[in-house]
C-alpha cells in the first residue's frame, strides 16, 4: 500500500498543482473543479468557489500527491488552514541526480533548511520548505538505513 500526501490550500491549489507538476516532472496530472461536480440546486456554490480545485493528483517517480482547495463556505466545518510544519513529504529514491533535481526545483522561492549532503544515515539527505509553506525531506537511503537498523536489533 502506498502512502499519499494530501495537501489542502486556500484557493491556490491550481498554482500549487502547476508548480509541483513542473518541479517533480509529473507523468500524470488529474484535476476536478467544483464546477465539474453536480451541484445541489438547494445549496449552490458561489461563482468564485466553482473554479476552485475539488480534487487533484499528480504522479511522479512512482509516487503521488493529492491536492484540493478548502472552500471559504466550508471553513466553519473544516476550520481555517494554517501554514506550517504539520505536513511533511518525504522523497526517497536511489537516483541522487533526480533527488538533486527535485530539491533544486522545489527550493525555488522557498527556504532550504538543510542542503543536500551526506549524513550518517544517508548518502544524500536534505530538507526545505517550498514557496507554499510545505516541508520536504529528501533521503536517498531511507529504506537501506531502516533495514540496517532493524536487522541489527535482531
Amino acid at each position: 500500500m502506498a502512502a499519499i500526501a494530501y495537501l489542502n490550500f486556500d484557493g491556490i491549489a491550481e498554482q500549487a498543482i502547476e508548480f509541483y507538476s513542473k518541479a517533480l516532472h509529473a507523468t500524470e496530472v488529474k484535476k476536478v473543479r467544483f464546477s465539474d461536480f453536480p451541484q445541489d440546486p438547494n445549496y449552490p456554490l458561489p461563482e468564485n468557489e466553482l473554479t476552485m480545485i475539488m480534487e487533484s493528483s499528480i504522479e511522479f517517480a512512482g509516487g503521488k500527491i493529492m491536492m484540493s482547495d478548502i472552500l471559504p463556505s466550508m471553513k466553519r466545518v473544516t476550520g481555517e488552514l494554517v501554514k506550517g510544519n504539520n505536513i511533511l513529504i518525504t522523497i526517497v529514491i536511489d537516483d541522487t541526480q533526480l533527488l538533486e533535481n527535485y530539491f533544486a526545483n522545489l527550493s525555488v522561492g522557498g527556504h532550504v533548511i538543510m542542503p543536500l549532503s551526506e549524513m550518517p544515515w544517508s548518502s544524500c539527505f536534505g530538507m526545505l520548505v517550498d514557496k507554499f509553506g510545505v516541508s520536504w525531506k529528501f533521503n536517498s537511503d531511507a529504506d537501506k538505513f531502516l533495514d540496517k537498523v532493524i536487522s541489527s536489533k535482531r
